[in-house]
C-alpha cells in the first residue's frame, strides 16, 4: 500500500489569499494544513457553482463530494494510486484538483473538457465513465495487474449516487470478496438509504474499527478461531458478528467477503482523513469497503433543496439557481412522449411504465403523477427492467420500458432471449436517440439501430416530428404480436404542435413528403427536416428530389422502396445512427429483389464510424456529415453534378 508523506504547515496559511491558485496538483494539497483543506474545500464548491452556472452540467452529485475528493487525493498517492470514479458525473472537483482547474469553463463545450472521466484527458483518470456501476469491476481489474507485477500502489474505487443499485457492481463485489487483492471501495452513499444519521458515536465506533490496533486484533482472532473446536468456533462466529453489528453494521458486505468501515461522514474532513489513513496503512489483506455518508448539493441550498432537479442542470443564476433560459415554448420530445403515454394509459389500465432510475430524465415523472401505482422504477438495473417487463408482458400488460439508447444497450441479452425470442409484446421508447450535444461521445444514442435491427420479430420505428412520436406511442399501445421500439431524440420538437386525433400507424407503412424526378431521399427519424432543408436548396439549383419518410426500419415499406427505386435515377438514405443500421437493411433489400440491377445509385448516410466528443448540435451535425449542407453535397455528387462525383 502506497503511503504519503504527511507534510503539513505548522499553521493555516493567509485567509486573504486564494489556497486554488497554489495547487497546482494533488502534490500541492499534500502540503496544506488540516484547516487549510477545510478552505480549500469551501473554495472548489464555489468554483463548481460558478462554472457550471455558465456551463451547464451535473451539479448536486460534485458538491456532495467535494470533502471526500479532497481526503482522498490529499491521503493517495494519485495518480501512482489509482482513484476510479463511478458515472464520472461526481469528478467536477476531482478535475480541479488535478491540473485542470483553468479548463473548467470549457467543460462539456467543444475541444473542451469532458463532464466525465476521460483517459485521454489526464493520467490521473485512470478509467473512463459515464455509465454507472463499473469501477469496481475495473479497480478489481487493476488490483489483480498491480499484483501480477508485483506493485504497491493503492486502488481506490468511489461508488455512489445509486450506481449500487445495478447488478454489475454486485457481480464485482461477489468476485473482490472472494479474491485477495487489496482493493478500497468508497460507497458514497447520498441519500441515507443504507445508513443511519451520523452521529458522535458513530464517528468514535469507525475511528475504532479502521484503526490498525483493531484491525490487527480482529486478525488475530480470526487466526485463534480457526484453531478451536467446531462448536466453539461457531459460538465465537456468532460474537464476531455479533460485535461488528454493534460497531456500525455492514454485515452484507462483510458476508461478501468485504472489511466494512462505516458510516463515515463525508463532509467532516476532521474524521474522514483519518479513516482513509487509517485503511491505507493498514496491513489488512483483501478488500475494504468504507461506507461514506454525503449530502447531494452541499453548501448550496437551492442544490441541497432540490437534489434531484438539479443533479443535471443547463445554465442557471448561481445567486437563486434558477435556468437562465426562458420558458420553452415548444415542448421536447422526452415531454411530447411522456404527455402521449398519460393521455393513452387513461383510457387502457393495463398500460405501465418502467423506468431504470431515470423519471424525469425519461418524462416518466409526468406520467406518476397520475398514476403513481403504475410507475416503476427499477433503479440503474437495465437488464432486469427488461426482464421484469418481459414478465408483466406474460400476464397481459402493457409495459412500455423507457431507457436511454446508450443505456439500453446494457440489457442486450435480455432484449434478444427474455423479450424477443419469446415474442412478448414489451414496448421500448428509447430515448436521446442520436447525438446529444454536451454530454459527449457516451451518451450518444448511436447504434440502436443496428443492434436491434438485426433482432427477429422486433418491430422498429423513428418519429421525424410530435406529431409521429404520439403516433408511435399509439401504435405501440395497440400493437400486441411481439416487441416493438420507437426512437426519439434529445431536445426541443419542431414546433408543430400535439394532434387532436391519435390514430395508429400501419405497421411497416412510410409516406412520401415531397415529390420529384431526378432522384430521392428516404429518411429514418428527425433528419428529414435536413432532408427537406437540402431538397429545397436543391430545387433552387434546378435538382427535383422526392423526399420520404420511412417510420419504419423494420419491417421496410417494401412498396415505397421498390417505387422510388424504379422511378428514381438514385435514392440517398439519412438516419442518425451508425452504419449497419436503416441505410444497411434498405441496401440488403434492394440488392436481394434486384432493384439495384439498372444502374440506380444508391448512398447511405449514417453517423461516422467514430465516437463524437461533445459540442453543439449543430456542429456535430456538420462534423458527422449529417446536416443539411452535407445532404446537399451527397445529392449532387451521386447526381454527378458536384466536387468528387
Amino acid at each position: 500500500m502506497t503511503r504519503v508523506a504527511e507534510k503539513r504547515d505548522s499553521s493555516p496559511s493567509d485567509l486573504s489569499a486564494s489556497l486554488l491558485d497554489s495547487v497546482q496538483g494533488p502534490e500541492d494539497l499534500r502540503r496544506l494544513h488540516a484547516e487549510d483543506l477545510k478552505r480549500l474545500a469551501r473554495e472548489i464548491r464555489g468554483q463548481i457553482i460558478e462554472n457550471v452556472s455558465k456551463t451547464g452540467g451535473h451539479l448536486g452529485a460534485n458538491l456532495g463530494v467535494v470533502e471526500l475528493t479532497v481526503a482522498l487525493h490529499s491521503v493517495f498517492d494519485t495518480p501512482r494510486d489509482r482513484l476510479i470514479w463511478d458515472v464520472g458525473h461526481q469528478s467536477y472537483p476531482h478535475k480541479i484538483l488535478t491540473g485542470r482547474r483553468d479548463a473548467m469553463p470549457t467543460l462539456r463545450q467543444g475541444g473542451g473538457l469532458s463532464g466525465f472521466t476521460k483517459r485521454s484527458e489526464s493520467p490521473y483518470d485512470p478509467f473512463g465513465a459515464a455509465h454507472s456501476s463499473t469501477s469496481i469491476s475495473a479497480g478489481l481489474g487493476m488490483a489483480v495487474a498491480r499484483d501480477l507485477s508485483n506493485e504497491s500502489n493503492a486502488v481506490v474505487c468511489v461508488i455512489g449516487d445509486g450506481a449500487m443499485s445495478a447488478g454489475m457492481a454486485y457481480e464485482a463485489l461477489n468476485n473482490a470478496g472472494s479474491m485477495h487483492s487489496r482493493l478500497i471501495v468508497i460507497l458514497n452513499d447520498n441519500r441515507m438509504s443504507i445508513a443511519p444519521p451520523v452521529g458522535a458515536l458513530s464517528r468514535h465506533l469507525t475511528g475504532i474499527v479502521s484503526s490498525r490496533p483493531y484491525i490487527g486484533a480482529r486478525e488475530l482472532a480470526k487466526q485463534a478461531v480457526s484453531h478451536m473446536p467446531g462448536i466453539l468456533r461457531k459460538v465465537a462466529r456468532r460474537a464476531e458478528e455479533s460485535a461488528r453489528a454493534a460497531f456500525g453494521g455492514g454485515t452484507v458486505f462483510e458476508e461478501m467477503g468485504f472489511y466494512y468501515i462505516g458510516p463515515v461522514d463525508g463532509h467532516d474532513l476532521d474524521h474522514l482523513i483519518p479513516v482513509l489513513r487509517n485503511v491505507r496503512d493498514s496491513a489488512q489483506e483483501g478488500p475494504v469497503l468504507i461506507h461514506v455518508v454525503t449530502q447531494k448539493g452541499k453548501g448550496y441550498g437551492p442544490a441541497e433543496a432540490a437534489p434531484d432537479k438539479m443533479h443535471g442542470v443547463s445554465a442557471f443564476d448561481p445567486g437563486t439557481g434558477a435556468p437562465c433560459k426562458g420558458p420553452v415554448r415548444v415542448p421536447s420530445y422526452t415531454n411530447v412522449f411522456a404527455r402521449e403515454l398519460t393521455a393513452q394509459a387513461r383510457k387502457d389500465p393495463k398500460i405501465l411504465a418502467i423506468t431504470a432510475a431515470m423519471p424525469s430524465g425519461t418524462g416518466l415523472d409526468l406520467f406518476a403523477r397520475e398514476f403513481p401505482d403504475r410507475l416503476f422504477d427499477v433503479g440503474i438495473a437495465e437488464q432486469h427492467a427488461v426482464t421484469f417487463a418481459a414478465g408483466l408482458a406474460c400476464e397481459g400488460y402493457k409495459p412500455f420500458v423507457a431507457i436511454y439508447s446508450t443505456f439500453l444497450q446494457r440489457a442486450y441479452d435480455q432484449i434478444v432471449h427474455d423479450v424477443a425470442l419469446q415474442n412478448l409484446p414489451v414496448r421500448f421508447a428509447i430515448d436521446r436517440a442520436g447525438l446529444v450535444g454536451a454530454d459527449g461521445a457516451t451518451h450518444a444514442g448511436a447504434f440502436d439501430i443496428a443492434y436491434l435491427g438485426c433482432v427477429p420479430n422486433m418491430v422498429l420505428m423513428a418519429a421525424a416530428d410530435e406529431v409521429d412520436l404520439s403516433r408511435m406511442v399509439a401504435t405501440a399501445v395497440a400493437y400486441d404480436s411481439g416487441p416493438i421500439a420507437f426512437r426519439f431524440p434529445r431536445g426541443e420538437g419542431t414546433g408543430i404542435g400535439f394532434p387532436e386525433n391519435v390514430d395508429p400507424l400501419s405497421i411497416g407503412k412510410g409516406r412520401v413528403v415531397r415529390e420529384g424526378t431526378d432522384g430521392a431521399i428516404l429518411s429514418y427519424g428527425t433528419r428529414l427536416a435536413a432532408a427537406l432543408a437540402a431538397a429545397e436548396e436543391l430545387d433552387r439549383r434546378g435538382i427535383s428530389l422526392t423526399v420520404a419518410d420511412a417510420r419504419f426500419a423494420k419491417p421496410l415499406d417494401a412498396d415505397l422502396i421498390q417505387n422510388i427505386l424504379k422511378n428514381h435515377p438514385f435514392l440517398l438514405t439519412i438516419e442518425e445512427g451508425a452504419q449497419g443500421g436503416f441505410g444497411s437493411a434498405v441496401m440488403h433489400f434492394a440488392t436481394n429483389a434486384g432493384l439495384l440491377d439498372r444502374g440506380v445509385r444508391f448512398r447511405a448516410l449514417t453517423l461516422p464510424d467514430r465516437f463524437q466528443d461533445q459540442d453543439t448540435p449543430e456542429r456535430q451535425y456538420e462534423s458527422a456529415g449529417l446536416d443539411a449542407c452535407a445532404v446537399v453535397s451527397a445529392v449532387e455528387r451521386a447526381l454527378g453534378a458536384g466536387p468528387m462525383a
